[in-house]
């Protein structure tokens, strides 16, 4: 493994593991309603390099002047939106100036900055802290989201239940009903519910030599329980009605979600969508008022896999209609143009993500965007001619784009975008980029993207790691700042990075290939576009390694136990006893959808731990509950114990533990991010270069 000297200055921020988590980072993109702002949040280190901190930022749409910050708190600012007014609404638990006393443990509040003025001030809070700000498009109503515990009938009530459980350091929960955690948090006693507020002129400008004036928050949604654990709501345009998923609970520890709209005056809650055979998701209203746009996921069984599509259902009730029923794609995230006859969607396509139109009237489904990228976070101009988004792809980290929807409609073809001045600069990366692609036996084509130091070559091949997606309904199609694959080819690998059965943007075939099969179809694209990088004379065959996380751990413990090709095996977050693994991660009712328990053992890596002759590193975060800690602990065990490569009469073995107590699923704060690629990249040189003097960390101890 080469780090750095001292006195050596990094070819790239790829090279220098501080400078890489030291980058900033571009999320989420909201526009101003007559069309003149955009903002966005942008995370970088805090002054002690532990923690990331979130500031807000103006980009011009236009695309001429630079970003200017908006926002600066130690504690950071989130949920961004403007109102009406073209004020803007955010988050933060930054000190409130009218508190009567400061609190290090505060919760985030609704702050307001107005257009024209520097200042914000807190309009909103709760003791349970606010977040999930929505704005209605013509009236001054604002949505925002925050937890109730179950006896409290009033926000006075919720702060005294809250401050006993504080000063008594009671943390227990009881249940009563499933699920009972979600990723990396518990869920209860508290359950969110949707309030409503109206944005008077005494709260937008306050008096002077007064305390500023709050938001009067109405609780939407009284009854909600656990029905909007995990929904997200739209308002309508008039400010009238909230519209949202609602979970009901089902027999045997199931459940599904339905559509509900709730009238804002009343409270009164209707339902809008309830389809016995899928999950319905993501709604968002047209700027008429007349329909709501959905995401609906059918509910899969052991022995077809879930199907994604795009409906509409009107608003008054009516009968739900399906859009691009014969487009084979997965769309998400829709925004309605403001004509209303038609919505932007995207789609994993390819190992691409372009920016699609749907058609109201007839479905018909067109490609906006021509790049080799993925677009996320689209908002429409108030004229419809212009999109705007934020932009990624293996070349560069999100950052905002315009795109010219007018060209694209007029000449019926996809455009490419525009890039507009970001707040942050793109990092050169250190290597090349390009695909590979096989054909396997049933004749599906299997496609990959290979990331290469610039100077692989036929005389200087370079060693290739493989990397296999979490999903297993993914696709590798884009940046990610916690599997970045340039961090490796600044070590000299060559990554691959390929989509094999089960990945999304390929049909409904290409998933329903793998599902129920884990250790069929998915195992062998993967050998199969292995083969194919390896036929590269600029990929050196001879020294090869295997990586994956959660899915892709899933999977890499099945090629470890299937094939000793591979030198070196890394395996995060990785599902390793599927009987185990199912009764037990936050959301077994969907497992039951997945696999019988015949199908279950069948794929089960742990049946052929004796066979796994390589070395593996084995990394799991305590707070992982999707793969919990169990399935880690389990699998290291067994390869110490059972392997081919099990400890010997003085317990050394070759395989390695790195353990994160206080991780999660994705291991997120900087320092351990440090951690975990300084000894994944140790791991590998050991193992695939062959390198001697190997160090771990020295803050591992």
């Amino acid at each position: 493994m080469t780090e750095p000297t001292a006195d050596a200055v990094p070819a790239t921020p790829f090279h220098d593991l501080d400078a890489y988590v030291a980058l900033p980072r571009l999320s989420g993109l909201v526009l101003s309603p007559d069309g003149t702002r955009l903002a966005t949040a942008v995370a970088t280190l805090d002054r002690k390099k532990t923690k990331y901190v979130t500031a807000l930022w103006e980009v011009d749409p236009a695309g001429e002047r630079p970003a200017r910050r908006l926002t600066r708190s130690a504690k950071g600012e989130a949920s961004a939106a403007f109102t009406p007014a073209g004020d803007l609404l955010f988050t933060s638990a930054r000190p409130d100036p009218d508190a009567k006393d400061g609190d290090d443990d505060a919760v985030p509040a609704l702050w307001l900055l107005p257009a024209d003025g520097p200042e914000a001030w807190v309009v909103a809070d709760r003791a349970a802290g606010l977040g999930g700000v929505k704005v209605a498009a013509d009236a001054p109503v604002v949505l925002v989201s925050s937890d109730v515990l179950p006896s409290a009938k009033d926000a006075e009530t919720d702060e005294k239940l809250r401050k006993a459980r504080k000063d008594k350091k009671v943390a227990a929960i009881l249940h009563d009903s499933y699920p009972v955690r979600y990723w990396d948090h518990d869920l209860g006693p508290e359950s969110p519910h949707v309030f409503t507020a109206d944005l008077g002129a005494e709260v937008v400008t306050p008096l002077a030599g007064t305390q500023d004036p709050r938001l009067t928050l109405r609780d939407a949604t009284p009854d909600a329980r656990s029905a909007l654990v995990e929904q997200s709501a739209a308002i309508s345009p008039d400010g009238t009605t909230v519209v949202t998923g609602w979970t009901l609970p089902r027999a045997r520890g199931d459940q599904r979600t339905v559509l509900v709209a709730v009238d804002v005056a009343t409270g009164e809650r209707r339902t809008l969508v309830d389809d016995e055979g899928a999950d319905v998701f993501g709604p968002v209203v047209s700027p008429d008022g007349r329909w709501v746009a959905f995401g609906r996921e059918s509910i899969s069984t052991p022995h077809e896999a879930p199907r994604v599509s795009l409906h509409v259902v009107p608003l008054a009730g009516g009968d739900v209609r399906p859009l691009g029923a014969e487009w084979d794609r997965w769309p998400h995230d829709p925004v309605w143009l403001p004509t209303s006859d038609g919505l932007l969607v995207t789609a994993d396509d390819d190992g691409r993500g372009p920016v699609f139109r749907v058609d109201l009237a007839s479905g018909a489904v067109s490609r906006v965007t021509a790049d080799d990228a993925v677009f996320t976070d689209v908002q429409v101009s108030p004229d419809g001619r212009t999109v705007y988004a934020l932009r990624s792809s293996y070349e560069a980290p999100a950052h905002p784009v315009r795109i010219d929807l007018a060209r694209a409609v007029e000449q019926g073809g996809p455009v490419e975008a525009t890039p507009l001045v970001s707040p942050a600069a793109t990092p050169d990366v250190p290597g090349r980029l390009t695909e590979v692609e096989t054909t396997v036996a049933d004749g599906r084509r299997v496609r990959a993207w290979l990331a290469l130091p610039e100077d692989a070559t036929a005389d200087a091949p370079a060693p290739l790691l493989l990397w296999i997606h979490g999903g297993p309904l993914g696709s590798w199609n884009t940046w990610s700042w916690r599997w970045n694959p340039w961090l490796l080819v600044a070590q000299g690998y060559a990554v691959l990075l390929p989509d094999p059965a089960l990945s999304t943007g390929y049909g409904q075939d290409f998933v329903q290939a793998g599902w129920g099969a884990w250790g069929a179809a998915p195992f062998t694209d993967l050998m199969a576009v292995t083969d194919a990088a390896e036929q590269r004379d600029d990929v050196d065959a001879s020294r090869t390694a295997a990586m994956g996380g959660s899915f892709g751990g899933y999977m890499a413990n099945w090629v470890a136990g299937h094939t000793d090709r591979f030198r070196a095996i890394v395996t995060h977050a990785s599902l390793w006893a599927l009987d185990q693994f199912g009764p037990t991660t936050d959301a077994a009712f969907y497992w039951q959808r997945e696999m019988t328990d015949e199908m279950a053992l069948e794929n089960s890596p742990h049946r052929f731990v004796e066979k796994i002759v390589t070395p593996m590193l084995v990394v799991h975060g305590d707070k992982d509950y999707r793969v919990p800690i169990g399935e880690g602990l389990r699998l290291w065990y067994e390869l110490v114990a059972s392997s081919g490569l099990a400890a010997d009469d003085e317990g050394r073995t070759p395989h390695r533990f790195l353990y994160f107590p206080d991780e999660n699923h994705w291991v997120l704060t900087p320092q351990h991010a440090v951690v975990w690629y300084q000894v994944v990249q140790a791991f590998l040189a050991q193992h695939v270069l062959g390198e001697e003097d190997v160090t771990y960390p020295e803050v591992l101890g």
